[in-house]
Protein backbone atom coordinates (compact mmCIF):
# COMPACT_ATOMS: atom_id res chain seq x y z
CA UNK A 1 0.00 0.00 0.00
CA UNK A 2 1.01 3.34 -0.49
CA UNK A 3 2.24 5.63 2.35
CA UNK A 4 0.18 8.22 2.15
CA UNK A 5 2.12 12.05 2.19
CA UNK A 6 0.52 14.79 3.24
CA UNK A 7 1.25 17.81 0.77
CA UNK A 8 2.24 20.62 3.26
CA UNK A 9 2.53 23.48 0.30
CA UNK A 10 -1.26 23.02 -0.24
CA UNK A 11 -1.71 23.39 3.35
CA UNK A 12 -0.14 26.20 4.07
CA UNK A 13 -1.72 28.28 0.98
CA UNK A 14 -5.19 26.91 2.15
CA UNK A 15 -4.31 28.18 5.97
CA UNK A 16 -3.02 31.45 4.13
CA UNK A 17 -5.78 32.22 2.32
CA UNK A 18 -8.42 31.44 5.09
CA UNK A 19 -6.55 33.90 7.08
CA UNK A 20 -6.97 36.46 3.92
CA UNK A 21 -10.17 35.36 4.07
CA UNK A 22 -10.70 36.36 7.81
CA UNK A 23 -9.03 39.58 7.46
CA UNK A 24 -11.86 40.78 4.75
CA UNK A 25 -14.47 39.84 7.21
CA UNK A 26 -13.06 41.55 10.24
CA UNK A 27 -12.28 44.99 7.68
CA UNK A 28 -15.50 44.78 5.58
CA UNK A 29 -17.49 47.79 5.96
CA UNK A 30 -20.85 46.44 4.07
CA UNK A 31 -22.43 48.93 1.95
CA UNK A 32 -26.39 49.94 1.97
CA UNK A 33 -27.41 47.85 -0.79
CA UNK A 34 -28.25 44.52 -0.09
CA UNK A 35 -25.72 41.29 -1.56
CA UNK A 36 -27.11 37.96 -2.04
CA UNK A 37 -24.88 35.74 -0.06
CA UNK A 38 -23.92 34.17 -2.75
CA UNK A 39 -22.22 37.22 -3.84
CA UNK A 40 -20.62 38.10 -0.64
CA UNK A 41 -18.92 35.31 -0.72
CA UNK A 42 -17.78 35.48 -4.30
CA UNK A 43 -16.76 39.12 -3.71
CA UNK A 44 -14.99 37.75 -0.63
CA UNK A 45 -13.07 35.47 -2.42
CA UNK A 46 -11.99 37.58 -5.33
CA UNK A 47 -10.56 39.76 -2.33
CA UNK A 48 -8.89 37.09 0.01
CA UNK A 49 -7.35 35.56 -3.47
CA UNK A 50 -6.36 39.12 -4.67
CA UNK A 51 -4.80 40.15 -1.18
CA UNK A 52 -3.15 36.98 -0.92
CA UNK A 53 -1.68 37.68 -4.15
CA UNK A 54 -0.41 41.07 -2.84
CA UNK A 55 0.94 39.54 0.38
CA UNK A 56 2.66 37.00 -0.80
CA UNK A 57 4.19 38.58 -4.22
CA UNK A 58 5.41 41.92 -2.10
CA UNK A 59 5.56 41.38 1.62
CA UNK A 60 5.57 38.05 3.40
CA UNK A 61 5.80 33.97 2.41
CA UNK A 62 4.73 31.01 4.10
CA UNK A 63 7.35 27.90 3.10
CA UNK A 64 7.14 24.56 5.13
CA UNK A 65 11.16 22.85 5.50
CA UNK A 66 10.98 19.38 3.68
CA UNK A 67 14.30 18.70 4.15
CA UNK A 68 16.95 18.12 7.34
CA UNK A 69 19.63 20.26 5.43
CA UNK A 70 19.67 22.92 8.29
CA UNK A 71 19.00 20.86 11.01
CA UNK A 72 19.34 21.27 13.95
CA UNK A 73 18.62 25.32 12.91
CA UNK A 74 15.55 24.82 11.53
CA UNK A 75 13.63 21.11 11.71
CA UNK A 76 11.78 18.99 9.04
CA UNK A 77 8.02 20.26 9.51
CA UNK A 78 8.72 23.79 10.08
CA UNK A 79 6.58 26.37 8.85
CA UNK A 80 8.27 29.47 8.07
CA UNK A 81 7.15 33.09 7.23
CA UNK A 82 9.82 34.47 4.79
CA UNK A 83 10.11 38.88 4.67
CA UNK A 84 9.91 39.58 0.73
CA UNK A 85 10.87 43.30 1.74
CA UNK A 86 13.84 42.32 4.08
CA UNK A 87 15.84 42.36 0.51
CA UNK A 88 13.25 44.16 -1.15
CA UNK A 89 10.21 42.27 -3.14
CA UNK A 90 11.66 40.34 -6.29
CA UNK A 91 8.79 41.69 -8.77
CA UNK A 92 6.78 38.57 -10.93
CA UNK A 93 9.31 37.53 -13.67
CA UNK A 94 6.64 35.13 -14.82
CA UNK A 95 3.54 37.11 -14.17
CA UNK A 96 1.00 34.86 -16.16
CA UNK A 97 -0.05 32.25 -13.04
CA UNK A 98 -1.90 30.58 -11.04
CA UNK A 99 -3.08 32.55 -7.95
CA UNK A 100 -0.64 30.88 -4.60
CA UNK A 101 0.55 28.78 -6.57
CA UNK A 102 4.35 28.17 -7.10
CA UNK A 103 5.18 26.11 -10.13
CA UNK A 104 2.14 23.01 -10.04
CA UNK A 105 -1.18 23.38 -10.30
CA UNK A 106 -3.13 22.32 -7.04
CA UNK A 107 -4.64 18.84 -6.30
CA UNK A 108 -4.28 17.95 -10.60
CA UNK A 109 -0.78 18.99 -11.21
CA UNK A 110 0.97 20.38 -14.20
CA UNK A 111 2.29 23.96 -14.68
CA UNK A 112 0.96 26.54 -12.76
CA UNK A 113 1.76 29.48 -15.32
CA UNK A 114 2.17 30.41 -18.81
CA UNK A 115 5.57 31.54 -19.92
CA UNK A 116 3.80 34.29 -23.31
CA UNK A 117 4.73 37.16 -21.15
CA UNK A 118 8.20 37.19 -19.39
CA UNK A 119 9.21 39.87 -17.31
CA UNK A 120 12.85 40.74 -16.69
CA UNK A 121 14.73 40.92 -13.39
CA UNK A 122 14.12 44.08 -10.95
CA UNK A 123 13.19 44.44 -7.48
CA UNK A 124 11.88 46.70 -4.98
CA UNK A 125 14.08 48.67 -2.09
CA UNK A 126 14.44 46.66 0.78
CA UNK A 127 15.46 47.21 4.24
CA UNK A 128 18.38 45.87 3.88
CA UNK A 129 20.43 43.28 1.68
CA UNK A 130 21.50 39.29 1.86
CA UNK A 131 24.03 39.48 5.06
CA UNK A 132 26.29 36.41 6.31
CA UNK A 133 24.73 34.44 8.59
CA UNK A 134 21.23 34.71 7.48
CA UNK A 135 18.32 32.37 6.51
CA UNK A 136 17.73 32.93 2.86
CA UNK A 137 14.96 31.35 0.73
CA UNK A 138 16.19 31.51 -2.92
CA UNK A 139 14.85 29.52 -6.22
CA UNK A 140 17.75 26.79 -7.04
CA UNK A 141 19.67 27.75 -9.25
CA UNK A 142 20.60 24.09 -10.45
CA UNK A 143 17.81 22.76 -11.53
CA UNK A 144 17.45 21.54 -15.10
CA UNK A 145 14.02 20.94 -15.37
CA UNK A 146 13.70 24.60 -17.61
CA UNK A 147 12.03 26.42 -15.94
CA UNK A 148 11.87 30.17 -15.41
CA UNK A 149 13.69 31.59 -12.58
CA UNK A 150 11.33 32.48 -10.65
CA UNK A 151 9.65 28.91 -10.81
CA UNK A 152 12.53 26.75 -10.06
CA UNK A 153 12.31 25.06 -7.16
CA UNK A 154 12.83 27.25 -3.58
CA UNK A 155 15.34 25.97 -1.16
CA UNK A 156 16.68 27.52 2.05
CA UNK A 157 20.47 27.44 3.28
CA UNK A 158 22.42 29.53 5.29
CA UNK A 159 24.14 32.43 3.45
CA UNK A 160 28.02 31.83 4.28
CA UNK A 161 29.57 34.27 1.75
CA UNK A 162 28.45 37.34 -0.06
CA UNK A 163 29.51 39.06 -3.36
CA UNK A 164 33.45 40.13 -3.34
CA UNK A 165 34.11 37.58 -0.06
CA UNK A 166 36.42 34.60 -0.66
CA UNK A 167 35.65 31.36 1.15
CA UNK A 168 37.81 28.64 1.95
CA UNK A 169 37.05 24.87 3.85
CA UNK A 170 39.65 22.86 5.52
CA UNK A 171 38.66 20.00 7.43
CA UNK A 172 35.35 21.25 7.29
CA UNK A 173 36.45 24.40 9.13
CA UNK A 174 34.95 27.54 7.16
CA UNK A 175 36.76 30.24 6.59
CA UNK A 176 35.56 33.64 4.99
CA UNK A 177 38.18 36.31 3.75
CA UNK A 178 40.99 34.18 5.85
CA UNK A 179 39.19 34.83 8.92
CA UNK A 180 38.03 31.01 10.72
CA UNK A 181 34.16 31.43 11.28
CA UNK A 182 32.35 29.66 13.84
CA UNK A 183 29.56 27.07 13.36
CA UNK A 184 25.86 27.61 13.42
CA UNK A 185 25.01 27.00 17.54
CA UNK A 186 23.01 24.25 16.57
CA UNK A 187 24.40 22.74 13.13
CA UNK A 188 25.02 19.17 12.76
CA UNK A 189 27.18 16.83 10.97
CA UNK A 190 27.80 13.14 10.61
CA UNK A 191 29.57 11.09 12.77
CA UNK A 192 30.84 7.39 13.01
CA UNK A 193 29.46 5.25 16.05
CA UNK A 194 30.07 1.96 16.89
CA UNK A 195 28.34 -0.06 19.79
CA UNK A 196 28.80 -3.06 21.83
CA UNK A 197 26.09 -4.78 19.54
CA UNK A 198 23.57 -3.28 21.66
CA UNK A 199 20.50 -1.42 20.38
CA UNK A 200 19.82 2.65 21.78
CA UNK A 201 16.48 3.73 23.26
CA UNK A 202 14.25 5.27 21.22
CA UNK A 203 14.03 8.03 24.46
CA UNK A 204 17.70 8.46 24.27
CA UNK A 205 17.74 9.41 20.84
CA UNK A 206 15.03 11.45 20.89
CA UNK A 207 15.95 13.30 24.17
CA UNK A 208 19.64 13.96 22.10
CA UNK A 209 17.73 15.10 19.15
CA UNK A 210 19.04 12.29 16.86
CA UNK A 211 16.83 11.34 13.67
CA UNK A 212 18.79 10.81 10.88
CA UNK A 213 20.48 7.36 11.52
CA UNK A 214 22.27 4.67 9.15
CA UNK A 215 23.24 1.40 9.96
CA UNK A 216 26.37 -0.37 8.43
CA UNK A 217 26.67 -3.19 10.16
CA UNK A 218 25.18 -4.57 13.37
CA UNK A 219 27.21 -2.99 15.67
CA UNK A 220 28.12 0.37 13.34
CA UNK A 221 26.07 3.47 12.28
CA UNK A 222 26.66 7.12 10.46
CA UNK A 223 24.68 9.36 12.62
CA UNK A 224 23.94 13.14 11.97
CA UNK A 225 23.82 14.69 15.41
CA UNK A 226 25.13 18.13 16.47
CA UNK A 227 28.24 18.33 18.58
CA UNK A 228 26.61 18.28 22.27
CA UNK A 229 24.55 14.97 21.32
CA UNK A 230 27.98 13.77 20.41
CA UNK A 231 29.37 14.73 23.27
CA UNK A 232 26.61 13.18 25.57
CA UNK A 233 26.24 9.79 23.18
CA UNK A 234 30.06 9.60 24.05
CA UNK A 235 28.92 8.57 27.69
CA UNK A 236 26.45 5.83 27.03
CA UNK A 237 27.95 2.49 27.83
CA UNK A 238 27.32 0.58 24.62
CA UNK A 239 29.20 3.13 22.69
CA UNK A 240 32.77 2.10 22.04
CA UNK A 241 34.03 4.51 19.74
CA UNK A 242 32.29 7.76 18.28
CA UNK A 243 34.41 9.76 15.77
CA UNK A 244 33.37 12.55 12.98
CA UNK A 245 33.30 11.56 9.41
CA UNK A 246 35.51 13.71 7.34
CA UNK A 247 36.76 13.42 3.55
CA UNK A 248 41.11 13.87 3.59
CA UNK A 249 42.63 16.88 1.53
CA UNK A 250 42.90 16.40 -1.81
CA UNK A 251 40.16 13.35 -2.04
CA UNK A 252 38.27 14.79 -5.12
CA UNK A 253 34.93 14.41 -5.50
CA UNK A 254 33.64 14.65 -9.03
CA UNK A 255 30.14 16.05 -7.79
CA UNK A 256 31.87 18.83 -6.08
CA UNK A 257 32.05 22.60 -7.53
CA UNK A 258 33.59 23.44 -10.03
CA UNK A 259 33.98 19.43 -11.00
CA UNK A 260 37.76 20.56 -11.57
CA UNK A 261 39.70 17.48 -11.17
CA UNK A 262 42.88 19.71 -10.80
CA UNK A 263 41.42 21.76 -8.00
CA UNK A 264 40.92 17.99 -6.06
CA UNK A 265 38.42 19.94 -3.92
CA UNK A 266 35.86 17.83 -1.73
CA UNK A 267 32.64 18.86 0.78
CA UNK A 268 35.03 18.86 3.50
CA UNK A 269 38.07 20.43 1.51
CA UNK A 270 37.37 23.29 -0.84
CA UNK A 271 38.51 26.57 -2.10
CA UNK A 272 39.26 29.03 -1.25
CA UNK A 273 36.80 30.44 -3.95
CA UNK A 274 36.09 33.84 -5.00
CA UNK A 275 32.10 35.21 -4.51
CA UNK A 276 31.29 37.31 -8.02
CA UNK A 277 30.39 40.98 -7.35
CA UNK A 278 28.37 43.13 -9.33
CA UNK A 279 30.77 45.57 -11.11
CA UNK A 280 33.74 43.58 -10.39
CA UNK A 281 36.24 42.70 -13.61
CA UNK A 282 37.19 39.50 -13.54
CA UNK A 283 40.33 37.81 -15.80
CA UNK A 284 39.09 35.23 -17.93
CA UNK A 285 41.52 32.22 -19.29
CA UNK A 286 41.52 28.20 -19.14
CA UNK A 287 42.55 28.47 -15.35
CA UNK A 288 39.37 30.68 -14.35
CA UNK A 289 37.07 30.01 -16.60
CA UNK A 290 35.49 26.97 -15.28
CA UNK A 291 34.72 29.35 -11.87
CA UNK A 292 32.63 31.72 -13.92
CA UNK A 293 31.32 30.05 -17.06
CA UNK A 294 27.68 29.26 -15.70
CA UNK A 295 27.51 32.87 -14.58
CA UNK A 296 28.20 34.13 -17.42
CA UNK A 297 26.47 31.83 -20.07
CA UNK A 298 23.16 30.85 -18.26
CA UNK A 299 22.90 33.74 -15.04
CA UNK A 300 23.86 36.75 -17.26
CA UNK A 301 22.27 35.14 -20.70
CA UNK A 302 25.36 35.77 -22.67
CA UNK A 303 26.53 33.47 -25.50
CA UNK A 304 29.50 31.93 -24.11
CA UNK A 305 31.87 30.17 -26.72
CA UNK A 306 35.62 28.69 -26.52
CA UNK A 307 37.04 28.05 -30.00
CA UNK A 308 40.59 27.06 -30.28
CA UNK A 309 41.47 27.84 -26.76
CA UNK A 310 40.28 30.99 -26.97
CA UNK A 311 37.02 32.66 -25.21
CA UNK A 312 34.28 34.54 -26.83
CA UNK A 313 31.41 36.37 -25.44
CA UNK A 314 28.62 37.35 -27.67
CA UNK A 315 31.06 36.40 -30.64
CA UNK A 316 33.51 38.66 -29.08
CA UNK A 317 36.80 37.82 -28.07
CA UNK A 318 37.19 38.15 -24.25
CA UNK A 319 40.10 38.09 -21.70
CA UNK A 320 38.10 39.29 -18.83
CA UNK A 321 34.38 39.89 -18.14
CA UNK A 322 32.37 42.36 -15.41
CA UNK A 323 29.65 40.87 -13.91
CA UNK A 324 26.05 42.74 -13.84
CA UNK A 325 24.30 40.59 -10.94
CA UNK A 326 25.73 40.16 -7.12
CA UNK A 327 26.07 36.34 -5.71
CA UNK A 328 26.17 34.42 -2.56
CA UNK A 329 27.37 31.20 -1.19
CA UNK A 330 24.75 29.45 0.69
CA UNK A 331 25.32 25.95 2.89
CA UNK A 332 22.92 24.00 5.00
CA UNK A 333 23.72 23.66 8.74
CA UNK A 334 23.83 20.02 8.31
CA UNK A 335 26.67 20.33 6.94
CA UNK A 336 26.84 16.35 5.48
CA UNK A 337 23.20 16.17 4.49
CA UNK A 338 22.62 19.21 2.24
CA UNK A 339 23.22 19.95 -0.95
CA UNK A 340 24.17 23.16 -1.41
CA UNK A 341 26.74 26.09 -2.87
CA UNK A 342 29.57 23.29 -2.40
CA UNK A 343 27.83 21.21 -5.30
CA UNK A 344 26.87 23.41 -7.54
CA UNK A 345 28.04 27.35 -7.12
CA UNK A 346 26.99 30.24 -6.48
CA UNK A 347 23.46 31.67 -5.78
CA UNK A 348 22.80 34.75 -8.18
CA UNK A 349 21.07 37.44 -6.78
CA UNK A 350 17.66 37.38 -8.97
CA UNK A 351 17.37 34.17 -7.83
CA UNK A 352 17.25 34.91 -3.75
CA UNK A 353 13.50 35.24 -3.00
CA UNK A 354 13.36 36.41 0.74
CA UNK A 355 14.84 35.88 4.21
CA UNK A 356 13.41 33.30 6.33
CA UNK A 357 12.10 35.28 9.89
CA UNK A 358 10.51 33.26 11.96
CA UNK A 359 8.43 30.29 12.64
CA UNK A 360 4.97 29.93 13.37
CA UNK A 361 3.96 26.40 13.33
CA UNK A 362 6.16 23.49 13.35
CA UNK A 363 4.30 19.62 12.70
CA UNK A 364 6.43 16.67 13.72
CA UNK A 365 5.13 13.36 11.81
CA UNK A 366 6.59 11.35 14.25
CA UNK A 367 4.81 12.82 17.17
CA UNK A 368 1.89 11.28 18.98
CA UNK A 369 -1.04 12.99 19.36
CA UNK A 370 -0.78 16.61 21.21
CA UNK A 371 3.06 16.06 20.33
CA UNK A 372 3.21 16.03 16.98
CA UNK A 373 3.01 19.98 17.42
CA UNK A 374 6.65 21.08 18.18
CA UNK A 375 4.81 23.59 21.01
CA UNK A 376 7.98 25.10 22.61
CA UNK A 377 9.10 26.39 18.20
CA UNK A 378 5.80 27.95 17.82
CA UNK A 379 6.42 31.64 17.18
CA UNK A 380 10.19 31.58 17.49
CA UNK A 381 12.00 33.79 15.58
CA UNK A 382 14.53 32.46 13.23
CA UNK A 383 17.93 33.83 14.93
CA UNK A 384 20.84 34.03 12.21
CA UNK A 385 24.65 33.06 12.79
CA UNK A 386 26.96 35.40 13.73
CA UNK A 387 29.68 35.17 10.71
CA UNK A 388 32.42 38.18 10.36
Amino acid sequence: MAKFRINWDLIKDIIFGIFTLGVWFLLKTRPGQHKSVGREWFDAIVFAVIAATIIRTFLIEAYTIPTPSMEKSLLVGDFLFVSKVSYGARTPMTPLSFPLAHNTLPLVGGKSYLEWLKLGYFRLPGFGHVQRGDCVVFNWPAENEGRPTDKKENYIKRCIAIAGDSITIRDQQVYINGKLQPLPPKSQTSYHVVTDGSGFSLQALQRLGVTDIEPISPVEFNMHMTLEAAAEMKNFGNVRLIEANHVPAANFQDFIFPFDSKLGWNVDNFGPLYIPKKGVTVALNEQSLPFYQKAIGDYEHNQLEVRNGKIFINGVESDKYTFKMDYYFMMGDNRHNSQDSRFWGYVPEDHVVGKAVFIWMSWDTNGSFLNKIRWGRLFNRIKNSTIQ
